[in-house]
């Protein structure tokens, strides 16, 4: 099997935008990797789907490489929404990840149809359909996180 690559979204809040932050990433189960930002591009051969919470092994402090959307809102009535969106191609499995944050969902799902349909285009990808996770959160009480993840893979500092 290739690389699964697991597409999950995630809210949090907490006294902070950063520690809003970490609840997301612990709701979405990897809060204890370093993340490593990975630009758009999905390896031939790869899995990719949706999943409620990622299900990662890993020492604590790993490196986790992975694509990911997030967007903070700190004050009160402030929304925060994040997506991504992602196509490939049904016979070699290569493909195209996008990302948008904002501050309304119209708004990310406005991006992200433009964006995944500019990018198949660019990269000669059938036009076969996209697959997109969005999550939001409205700050009623503390600030909050709205987080999309896909993870690659992990590796240790070992490997270095």
């Amino acid at each position: 099997m290739g690389l699964q690559i697991d597409v999950t979204g995630a809210t949090g809040f907490g006294p902070t935008a950063l520690a809003a932050f970490d609840d997301a990433l612990m709701s979405a189960g990897v809060s204890n990797f370093n993340l490593v930002r990975l630009s758009s591009m999905i390896p031939p051969g790869a899995v990719v789907s949706q999943s409620s919470r990622q299900r990662r092994s890993g020492e604590w402090g790993d490196r986790l490489y992975a694509v990911w959307a997030v967007q903070k809102a700190e004050l009160l009535g402030q929304e925060a929404w994040a997506g991504v969106s992602w196509v490939q191609d049904p016979e070699r499995g290569h493909g195209v990840f996008v990302e948008h944050e904002g501050a309304s969902e119209l708004q990310v799902r406005e991006e992200l149809y433009a964006s995944i349909q500019n990018l198949r285009k660019a990269h000669q990808l059938p036009d076969v359909g996209e697959h997109t996770v969005v999550v939001g959160t409205r700050c009623e009480v503390q600030p909050v996180c709205a987080l999309v993840i896909a993870p690659f893979a992990s590796a240790g500092w070992d490997s270095l």
